[in-house]
């Protein structure tokens, strides 16, 4: 990989003490850390190490270590590409649809005494009634997959249990012989689900109480 011919680096380097001078005001150590350690990240000030074969120890140049802040382009640019790169393999040709199950206010303050049992409630029903309606010839009638994530609270910090789950916009027939494709518009119809989960979530919890 050729190395491009202006990197943040090089701008730190030129501009860096300037404009903390500058900013004194309002920088803090945290700020200053950031910008040390771009300026030093892979360079020499950082030490190195040498490359070599095990086999037949051939030895690369010497590769200078990096500064591993979060912060740091050279750093963390290239392990997020990386990284949706390998994530973007594991996708399915198909688009993906979002979900999601929350539980009422009312429920909230048994949530936090009931933990365990409530958040596992909450996921078990959500996915039962994924499945259970995908299945029905008169929706989807398809086997489906799909993950869920698990939200115990809102942005303003309160609790709001809620279940995220992402799933692709169709599922294998029966005999899984053949991709069955959901609805352009819609995925599964949205009362269904809404009825169905609610008579699970309150079944089992009358069993768990």
């Amino acid at each position: 990989m050729t190395r491009p011919p202006l990197e943040v680096a090089d701008l730190i380097r030129a501009a860096g003490t300037a404009f903390i001078e500058r900013n004194r005001q309002w920088l803090r150590w945290a700020h200053i850390k950031v910008l040390l350690a771009i300026e030093r990240c892979r360079t020499a000030a950082l030490g190195g190490h040498i490359d070599a074969c095990t086999r037949c120890g051939h030895r690369a140049a010497i590769s200078y270590n990096s500064c591993r802040n979060r912060h740091c382009p050279k750093c963390q640019t290239g392990a997020r590409e990386r990284w949706i790169q390998a994530r973007r393999r594991e996708l399915l040709p198909t688009p993906y649809v979002h979900v999601v199950f929350t539980l009422p206010p009312q429920l909230a303050s048994l949530a936090l005494q009931n933990k365990k049992v409530i958040y596992d409630l909450l996921l078990r029903a959500s996915a039962e009634t994924l499945l259970e309606v995908a299945r029905n010839p008169s929706h989807l009638g398809a086997e489906i997959g799909f993950f869920s994530v698990l939200h115990t609270w809102n942005q303003k910090l309160q609790i709001h249990p809620h279940v995220h789950c992402v799933i692709p916009a169709g599922g294998l027939s029966p005999h899984h012989t053949r991709w069955i494709r959901s609805h352009p518009r819609f995925f599964l119809p949205i009362y269904v689900l809404r009825r169905v989960f609610r008579g699970k979530f309150v079944d089992e919890l009358k069993l768990a109480l």
